[in-house]
């Protein structure tokens, strides 16, 4: 999800100063928005069990250990870690570079950086007052930041990613966002608290400026609000204690820098654009942006429970006709109240608006099945798709239906490409002796975006999947999976103390305690014994490095083999 929305912004930004410059030179109301998704690629996603915490590795855990060689779980945690915060670091600085162009903070500019140039003795101070203020914004974002973690606490942010209760919420917040950012109604806070702030900035000294910097926040509450909310939905579903914060950070900062620069060089101001009708547009390109961004938290919570309401064909329908309706915004043959008068379209605009409707075609063949590769991580699993063309005519069905359907749990999952999947490590185990082949445990998670990355732009390709199909049998476990267990399968964790009660409780706890991971997806490969072939992998997009991974682990089966015959 937060790639989506790195992306997103950044064209945004990217386009801005074109719209700007084409609003200085007509008097017309113009907005160009980039909509050309191109994939992020990156590690895995953190998709964690309801509840975990994946602190400390125990000496014993449920299985047994393996006798081969384990990665290291610092490390690996160390990088997941790592990963997670730069990439909501990113996504705050786009927000906040985003919200500085909305129109409650782009024309307060010009005043705050006059009050700072005319209210000092020198140039000198001019700056300090600056820096004071810049610094000031980014305490004031921070400590929102920690304090949605110190509300929440480190468990409850664990639990947001997969809840459905929270995924569901997300939805309709993200859905009140992109309906004030339509123009519908705007979300304020109480005027007393700005009033409050106002009149304490009017105090002298470094509290003053502190209290201006206050001011700003309230009073720019109604753009930057849904940002900042979006923001925080995203850093807090990561399960990550300082993502909140982090996100925050990024936010503020690239909120700051405009300021703390124009006051340095009051000179860049003759450089900017006059306000006008260019910053709504920025504000309605956005809320049609916000909500498609919120339709991936519902088909979250749809897949988790196995609603089956919101496959990928109704996905589909819905993202072509946003952005249908946002290209023609572009054009002009869509208005909102608060737009401006608009009777001519140049060619920038006109160029941004081709863009946008070629996106809009080029999902269309997704609803016969198409993969979309560019972007299709981001929607339900093509296994959802009720006519698909696509993937009949790349595999075979694999097996008979008649056996997979005595399968466990195959009546509520289904394999990508028509592969010969189990969804239960010890049926899939068994399985294995029994064929003699291999085993490639799929860690994956309905929420996963990487996941189906993988599953659409690696495993379809020819050399991938044929191994995928020939040399082993792939079991895939969903760790966020809400299906309850049966009664006498629910137990209490020895890794974690917690209760395990779904079918996503087991599968997580199953790869924390013996693979010392809780990142997906998470590929491993075990001889018959269960003892892993070679170095667990995360995601990999490299179509050839996957295969060669795969490859490996069969001459690794194939020599243990060859050493027990003999």
């Amino acid at each position: 999800m937060r790639l989506i929305y790195l992306v997103i912004l950044t064209l945004l930004i990217s386009v801005t100063p074109i719209l700007a410059q084409e609003e200085s030179i007509a008097d017309t109301f113009t907005d160009i928005e980039n909509l050309q998704f191109t994939p992020i690629e990156q590690n895995g996603d953190s998709i964690q069990a309801e509840g975990l915490e994946f602190t400390e590795i125990p000496a014993e855990t449920d299985e047994p250990k393996e006798s081969g060689s384990e990665p290291t779980p610092t490390t690996r945690k160390a990088k997941e870690t790592s990963s997670s915060l730069w990439s909501i670091f990113l996504a705050g600085l786009l927000g906040g570079f985003a919200a500085f162009l909305m129109p409650c903070i782009f024309p307060m500019l010009p005043l705050t950086i006059s009050y700072f140039t005319k209210a000092a003795e020198n140039k000198g101070r001019a700056i300090g007052r600056s820096l004071v203020y810049g610094i000031s914004i980014v305490v004031i974002y921070v400590v929102l930041g920690l304090l949605v973690t110190v509300l929440f606490g480190a468990d409850a942010l664990n639990a947001l990613s997969t809840n459905g209760i929270f995924n569901f919420a997300f939805f309709l917040l993200l859905l009140v966002f992109a309906t004030s950012f339509l123009g519908a109604f705007e979300i304020t806070l109480p005027a007393s608290w700005v009033n409050k702030m106002d009149a304490k900035s009017e105090k002298s000294g470094w509290m003053g400026i502190f209290f201006m910097a206050a001011t700003l926040a309230l009073v720019s509450f109604s753009c930057t609000g849904p940002i900042i909310g979006t923001l925080l939905v995203e850093a807090a579903s990561t399960g990550t204690l300082l993502a909140p914060a982090i996100g925050m950070f990024g936010f503020a900062v690239a909120l700051a820098i405009p300021f703390v620069l124009f006051s340095m060089f009051p000179s860049w101001m003759k450089s900017l654009p006059r306000s006008g009708g260019w910053l709504n547009m920025v504000k309605v390109v956005l809320g049609f942006l916000e909500l498609a961004l919120a339709l991936k938290f519902l088909s979250n919570v749809d897949l988790a429970y196995h609603w089956d309401w919101f496959d990928r064909e109704v996905f589909l329908s819905l993202w072509i006709v946003i952005f249908g309706l946002l290209g023609l915004y572009l054009l002009g043959k869509l208005r909102f109240s608060h737009d401006s008068d608009n009777s001519v379209i140049s060619i920038p605009r006109l160029s941004f608006a081709i863009m946008t409707l070629s996106f809009t075609i080029y999902m269309i063949p997704g609803l016969w099945g198409a993969p979309l590769k560019a972007i299709s991580a981001f929607f339900p699993p093509q296994t959802t798709q009720d006519f698909d063309l696509y993937t009949n005519s790349i595999s075979s069905a694999g097996i008979p239906l008649d056996q997979k359907s005595k399968r466990k749990y195959s009546d509520i999952f289904h394999a990508p490409l028509n592969l010969n999947a189990f969804f239960d490590y010890e049926e899939g185990l068994a399985y294995a002796k029994e064929v003699n082949k291999p085993v490639l445990i799929d860690f994956t998670g309905h929420a996963c975006v990487n996941c189906r990355k993988m599953e659409s732009t690696v495993w379809p390709e020819k050399e991938v999947l044929r191994r995928l199909q020939n040399d082993y049998v792939l079991i895939q476990l969903y760790v966020d999976d809400k299906t309850e267990l049966p009664s006498n399968e629910q137990r209490v964790s020895s890794f974690s103390g917690k209760k395990i009660k779904t079918i996503g409780n087991k599968w997580s706890d199953f790869q924390a305690s013996r693979f010392n991971s809780n990142s997906q997806p998470y590929y491993v490969l075990l001889d018959h014994d269960g003892e892993m072939l070679n170095e667990p992998r995360g995601a990999d997009y490299d179509p050839e490095s996957f295969a060669d991974f795969l490859d490996e682990g069969k001459v690794r089966f194939e020599e243990k083999k060859l050493t027990l015959v003999q």
